[in-house]
């Protein structure tokens, strides 16, 4: 199964509509969506290389913008869409406390969240509640998600074919790595202390 994943995804890179698949992916994975848009990102540079910095860009703008969506939820549907999204990942009960502080440290958390594996959905819905200045937000998550998707493009582009060898030789060890991360991520929040 993870074979054809990785094949699927490879034959994705090449596809006319290659670009848009990755948008939807990164916008969507902004506001309630839990898998990252890495997972598209690094096979579709590792297929076709000379598009690494328009997939790091497509990703960029997906994702700032799906993060803007992230803040309208928090922001005008807290209490239907946004407090149920927070349930699901285990953070509503420690929500008041943070809120308390979170305009204070609003753009680290944004930045922080934007480049490391934490529920990056988290704090778009988060910035809405709490009515973070959505021009600091925007910034911050344009400097976060730029740094992340730029890097991962530099590197990928730099060490294409023997990421990809190391990848298709190992493919089993790379989804675990993948999905420990993930759960990392989330695992991440429930250990924030109640302050």
């Amino acid at each position: 199964m993870i074979r054809s994943l990785y094949d699927w995804t490879m034959n994705l890179a090449g596809h006319r509509h290659a670009g848009w698949a990755l948008f939807f992916i990164a916008a969507i994975e902004s506001s309630v969506f839990p898998i990252p848009p890495d997972i598209l990102l690094i096979p579709m540079i590792i297929a076709a290389p000379t598009r690494a910095w328009r997939y790091a860009l497509i990703c960029l703008v997906g994702s700032v913008l799906g993060g803007l969506v992230g803040y309208g939820i928090g922001f005008f549907l807290f209490e239907t869409v946004g407090q149920p999204v927070l349930e699901l990942y285990g953070y509503a009960d420690k929500f008041d406390q943070f809120r308390d502080y979170y305009n204070e440290w609003g753009a680290w958390a944004v930045f922080i969240a934007g480049v490391t594996p934490f529920p990056y959905k988290v704090i778009t819905i988060l910035s809405g509640v709490t009515a973070l200045d959505p021009v600091v937000f925007t910034l911050a998550s344009i400097l976060a998600r730029g740094l992340r998707f730029f890097v991962i493009a530099a590197l990928i582009w730099k060490f294409g074919p023997v990421i990809r060898d190391f990848i298709e030789r190992r493919l089993g060890l790379v989804f675990t790595i993948f999905i420990v991360v993930l759960v990392g991520g989330f695992a991440a929040i429930k250990l924030i202390p109640h302050g």
